[in-house]
């Protein structure tokens, strides 16, 4: 069995940081949001994720115009999917602009 990953905790300037890079929380997003019944809450969310993976397929068709499509959709596979090899985790497809 694997031992636990020890993590040294963050001070508190490391965490102003984090924090200062966040958006603000849009109030009146969050409002209409809870006015909504459940089933169209779960489609904002659907189509904000789609959003998010046709801005990353367009970046990296931008960036590797040499790659075909079916290429581009396994990098973004790699991108969005944690894959576990051993102890090692694989590096995502697209480093520069994920990370």
């Amino acid at each position: 069995m694997a031992s636990p990953i020890k993590r040294k905790p963050l001070t508190s300037e490391e965490i102003s940081a984090i924090v200062d890079g966040l958006n603000p929380i849009d109030w009146a997003q969050i409002e209409l949001l809870a006015k909504m019944p459940p089933g169209k809450r779960w489609l904002v969310m659907c189509r904000k994720s789609e959003a998010i993976r046709s801005d990353l397929r367009n970046k990296l068709m931008e960036d590797f115009p040499e790659l075909s499509l079916p290429e581009i959709n396994m990098k973004m596979l790699r991108s969005l999917t944690p894959v576990r090899i051993g102890k090692n985790y694989t590096e995502p497809a697209y480093c520069g602009w994920l990370c």
